[in-house]
């Protein structure tokens, strides 16, 4: 069974969403507001007005799951100690990501060649999410 990121994006998910499908052809394949449960939230868990934010919804990146949700809503979103390894068919592929997630984001390591792939970096995109972005190398 595959491992799935999940991330949390505290009231941001739904741009974080468009952001994605735009910059990475991310089609949106399942998504629920906290308005379509069929149970409400526990009294507190959410603040008032968030009944429409993103409760679960789960993407397609290159075929692959990424899981998404707004978590609590508390407006601040806080990713460290990871990132999402995104893996390129070829070096235009893997530049053309890298670019789009860079715009409004910050490079970590700039795209380049490197003994394991002809094409790595890492940028952080305007969410705060790291992806490490490469095309792997025959043999590695």
């Amino acid at each position: 069974m595959p491992i799935t990121p999940y991330l949390f994006f505290e009231g941001r998910a739904e741009e974080a969403m468009g952001f994605y499908a735009t910059s990475l052809g991310a089609e949106v394949t399942m998504q629920m507001r906290f308005s379509d449960a069929p149970d409400p939230p526990p009294p507190g868990m959410l603040p008032p007005g968030a009944e429409n934010r993103i409760m679960h919804a789960e993407l397609r990146i290159a075929g692959e799951p990424l899981m998404v949700s707004d978590g609590g809503c508390a407006g601040v979103t806080a990713f460290g100690g990871f990132g999402v390894s995104l893996p390129a068919a070829d070096a235009a592929q893997a530049q053309a990501w890298f670019d789009a997630l860079a715009d409004g984001g910050a490079v970590q390591m700039p795209i380049g060649p490197t003994f394991w792939s002809p094409a790595f970096g890492m940028v952080k995109d305007r969410f705060g999410v790291l992806w490490m972005i490469g095309v792997a190398q025959e043999g590695m």
